[in-house]
């Protein structure tokens, strides 16, 4: 097992991170906290930008659990199908949104046990909605997150509850609120999964992963390969050859 981050160690890893990007946001598109929810629902087994394609025109018109109501399960299916598990999702959403006006007068919830209470909603979904949305201290795991904590040694867990705990253990307290998103960002786009980008990556002499990739250095112009004058060696060899036996 790879040494554990020493406290000074993690308070460097976010330090570097925050300032690389001092103010990370979530690239799902949303115009209010039911928005947020219903983008976060419809981005499970899907990418944010496939989601945002779909949801560009859907917020235009339901942008309300009403509204998402007044659209139906037919409507919502019809601008969501391009999204992964849409007819499953768009059933949750009109169930989540039936929830939410009779429950909540439509609003949101900011209570955890009541987000995930509601139809197509887990801790994930509801840790999002809770750090976005409400700006509460929550750090949701899901696949860069799980995948950047365990090979960097951050945070190794088995499952993703195991490694939120371990987050919401160690991030120092300044940094709780855009752990989040400094860890999805920089799993989506330096710490990927086929071929990490170790050789641009901001924490790489604090990552534990032992299979770093390596760029291999630039090919350097060969200056010797200029016009030669005369026959080629191997005509040169040839020629030689042929004067050695008339001798």
């Amino acid at each position: 097992m790879p040494k554990s981050f020493s406290p000074k160690e993690v308070d460097e890893f976010f330090a570097r991170l925050a300032k690389s990007n001092p103010s990370p946001k979530t690239e799902l598109v949303y115009h209010n906290p039911y928005t947020l929810l219903v983008a976060v629902v419809l981005s499970a087994q899907a990418t944010d930008k496939g989601v945002n394609k779909a949801t560009e025109g859907l917020f235009r018109v339901a942008d309300t659990p009403d509204k998402m109501i007044a659209l139906g399960e037919k409507g919502l299916t019809e601008c969501i199908k391009t999204i992964g598990l849409y007819r499953n999702k768009a059933k949750n959403v009109i169930a989540l949104s039936r929830e939410l006006l009779e429950k909540y007068d439509g609003h949101v919830p900011r209570d955890r046990e009541a987000l995930e209470a509601l139809p197509g909603v887990g801790r994930k979904t509801a840790n999002v909605v809770l750090n976005v949305a409400f700006g509460e201290k929550t750090i949701a795991v899901d696949t860069h997150i799980f995948r950047v904590s365990n090979r960097t040694g951050l945070a190794p867990g088995k499952n993703p509850r195991e490694v939120e705990d371990k987050l919401t253990a160690i991030v120092p307290d300044k940094y709780v609120v855009h752990a989040h998103h400094w860890l999805i960002l920089h799993g989506r786009y330096i710490c990927i999964a086929r071929k990490p980008k170790c050789p641009v990556c901001v924490v790489i002499d604090l990552c534990r992963f032992k299979d770093k990739t390596i760029e291999p250095e630039e090919t350097k112009p060969n200056t010797s390969l200029k016009p030669r004058k005369g026959p080629a060696p191997a005509v040169k060899r040839k020629n030689a050859a042929r004067t050695k036996a008339k001798k």
